[in-house]
């Protein structure tokens, strides 16, 4: 709905700030081992049961159980997880480590931002959607709870907004495209030079 005024249209930008992944390797592994002979990699089982390894290229940061199981975060794009996880795998076995399984990648969470470029009348959203909190004497931002895709976004009054939750690059633009289309059907954006316009 335009309300008399010029159409919105979709402008919106996302990035991948970071993708958490497990991967199974269907083997056990010696953590004690690769302590020993992989280069830069910390372990302290007293403090904690996982192996701590961090690949510079990409900048990723991986969890590594005795199960075969590791927890990869950093990667800001599935191609980029993919591609530390293969590094990661060959770097492992340089160094002696006998890896004989196929990696099971499964993207656990996606966080993301994006940015409508407009503003959002969060007041009223807040009073228009379901599934939402809001408290701005606690936090700036309305936090909506879509469930399909089932992301929570975090947005804030500028048009820039948060996305949790995600399992694939696809769910966060899907998440932005149809949160921006809620908010124009309800009324709630104006465009940037509006701005003085909103009331509140």
């Amino acid at each position: 709905m335009s309300n008399g005024k010029e159409k919105i249209e979709y402008t919106a930008a996302q990035n991948v700030e970071n993708i958490v992944a497990t991967v199974s390797l269907e083997q056990g592994l010696d953590l004690y081992a690769m302590e020993r002979s992989v280069p830069n990699v910390e372990y302290d089982p007293d403090q904690f049961p996982g192996l701590i390894f961090r690949l510079e290229n990409p900048k990723v940061t991986s969890l590594i159980f005795k199960s075969g199981k590791m927890v990869v975060t950093g990667a800001k794009s599935t191609d980029e997880l993919i591609t530390a996880v293969k590094r990661i795998i060959r770097t492992l076995k340089k160094y002696g480590i006998n890896i004989t399984g196929r990696p099971k990648i499964q993207i656990q969470n996606i966080v993301a931002s994006a940015n409508l470029h407009l503003i959002v009348n969060l007041d009223k959203a807040a009073y228009l959607l379901e599934n939402i909190m809001y408290e701005p004497e606690q936090f700036p931002g309305l936090i909506y709870r879509m469930f399909d895709p089932r992301v929570v976004l975090l947005i804030f009054s500028s048009g820039k907004m948060v996305i949790t939750g995600a399992k694939s690059e696809e769910e966060v633009v899907k998440a932005v495209r149809k949160i921006f289309d809620k908010l124009v059907e309800i009324q709630c954006v104006r465009q940037q030079e509006e701005e003085e316009d909103i009331e509140f």
